[in-house]
């Protein structure tokens, strides 16, 4: 049969014509270039990368694909364990902000006797609040967000910090953090001698950024052996590295609590931070999307914002937040804001004209925004529901962390510093030469290797350090803390399996 179809093609009219045109000495057309590939596109995104979504979440997501076909694996089902989403892994939504949101979708159950049943009179309220002043959530709002809603985030941020005053003209709602990270390093970027100092381990989002806008990533590195605390005398040595280099540090992210570290800072260090980026004339961008992820006893969240106008200090601040985050863990909503503190009303106006450009953030992320920074207070209808939820979500969450920190630490050339806050573990591997040399072998890093295996061999998804950065020599995996307490206990034994297995198969 395969002898009967070798000879049809070559007895083709097609084959036969490209042959007597060859044997004429005729040139043969080549195929036309596509007007579009790799090579002309932009050089930016082509080196940027972005490992929370790469390689092994892909890998895992054929997986899926392939189990849904009834193909079998050593594993009943695969644990998304390489992003911070936790309504993903089964974490509920706040009752209040799902119930104001719906009737602002849908005002006529507000008319409908049966259906305000199920909802408590101030979510009514406040949804009538919210239209009375946008008219429809299917309307474009002011482009830096709503009026009512920066507002009451202004005021939510007041209360937070101490009374400190909020200009909501300097407040910005944007679709997540992430529009905010890129917004601030377009503002600040001139050309690829600009240089941002950046945490190390570092959320992948901001080397991706850096890399998309052209800037340069001036990488400081966090301490492991202090509980990842930040060096000021290291900062110092990494701006003259930089310089050195030609480059002018125009910034320094501060990723508070930490991602993918867990690390919370302590308000004596954040004060010295302030003060370096004053003595260093640094833009700080702080990232407090976990703020209300705080675990460890004795730890406490302070802004930024809150220390720089208690030392009336004039460093140029820009911090900013979430939905996707805390105990709301409401991603798909892609709700966020930042605020600029000490910059100059043109600079403030050219951020004004990149919002008006983008018309607005979307309105679903601007109500949930509001709602997380105007919860309901003692007296309101919703506020024990409110409270129960939120306290029950992070009494969890601090659980999940110690059973995950627990876990990590048994096995063998594994540390993990206990998570301090936010939604990850973060351990240093110590794997034997013989899976470095496999690894290797493959053209992979030792660490990515290792979380390839482990979602081979158990169906759980990690990220790999070397995705994040790290000290050269130093391998590292984040996982979330997400799975439900349940899941936890069985990911910590599955991980544990896994690691005992892979360690006796590359043993030295």
């Amino acid at each position: 049969m395969i002898r009967s179809r070798v000879a049809n093609l070559l007895s083709s009219p097609a084959l036969r014509a490209f042959s007597s045109a060859l044997a004429m000495g005729e040139q043969v057309a080549a195929k036309p270039a596509w007007p579009i590939s790799v090579d002309n596109i932009s050089p930016n995104l082509v080196v940027a990368e972005y490992a929370v979504r790469g390689e092994i979440v892909k890998m895992a997501a054929d997986i899926k694909k392939q189990m849904e076909q009834g193909q079998e694996f050593p594993f009943k089902k695969v644990v998304m364990c390489n992003i911070g989403n936790p309504q993903a892994l089964g974490q509920k939504p706040i009752t209040f902000f799902r119930q104001v949101l719906a009737l602002c979708e849908y005002p006529q159950l507000m008319d409908d006797d049966a259906a305000k049943k199920h909802f408590p009179a101030d979510t009514i309220r406040r949804a009538k609040e919210y239209l009375d002043a946008i008219g429809s959530t299917g309307a474009y709002t002011e482009s830096q967000g709503a009026d009512i809603f920066r507002h009451q985030i202004a005021a939510g941020m007041e209360k937070r910090d101490g009374g400190h005053k909020v200009d909501t003209n300097c407040l910005f709602m944007t679709d997540g953090a992430s529009p905010s990270v890129h917004r601030i390093i377009e503002l600040l970027t001139r050309n690829s001698d600009d240089a941002f100092l950046t945490p190390i381990p570092q959320y992948p989002l901001y080397s991706a950024a850096l890399a998309l806008h052209g800037a340069h990533l001036a990488p400081y590195y966090l301490d492991e052996e202090n509980s990842w605390g930040l060096s000021i005398p290291h900062l110092r040595d990494q701006v003259k590295a930089a310089e050195a280099e030609g480059k002018k540090v125009r910034a320094l992210v501060v990723i508070n609590p930490g991602n993918p570290t867990g690390g919370v800072l302590n308000k004596a260090n954040q004060v010295d931070i302030v003060r370096f980026a004053e003595e260093n004339n640094l833009v700080l961008i702080a990232d407090e999307v976990y703020a209300t992820n705080i675990y460890a006893a004795g730890k406490e969240f302070n802004s930024f914002k809150k220390i720089v106008r208690d030392l009336n200090s004039p460093v140029p601040l820009v911090s900013m937040n979430s939905t996707s985050k805390g105990f709301f863990g409401e991603c798909g909503r892609r709700g966020g804001y930042f605020e600029i503190v000490n910059f100059d009303d043109e600079v403030q106006q050219q951020l004004y004209k990149g919002a008006s450009i983008n018309l607005c953030s979307n309105l679903g992320g601007q109500i949930i925004m509001s709602l997380v920074m105007s919860p309901p207070v003692e007296g309101d209808d919703s506020y024990e529901l409110y409270v129960k939820e939120r306290d029950g979500i992070l009494g969890s969450l601090k659980r999940r962390a110690e059973i995950m920190t627990d876990a990590l630490n048994k096995l063998e050339g594994v540390t993990c510093v206990p998570t301090q806050g936010a939604l990850y573990s973060y351990p240093q591997l110590r794997l034997p030469q013989k899976a470095v040399d496999a690894a290797k072998a493959e053209g992979k890093a030792p660490d990515f290797f290792y979380c390839r295996e482990l979602l081979k061999g158990k169906g759980i998804v990690t990220v790999p350090g070397s995705g994040f950065k790290q000290v050269e020599g130093t391998f590292h995996f984040r996982t979330t803390i997400l799975p439900s307490e349940e899941d936890i206990e069985h990911v910590a034994k599955d991980l544990s399996d896994f690691h005992a297995d892979f360690m006796a198969k590359y043993k030295d």
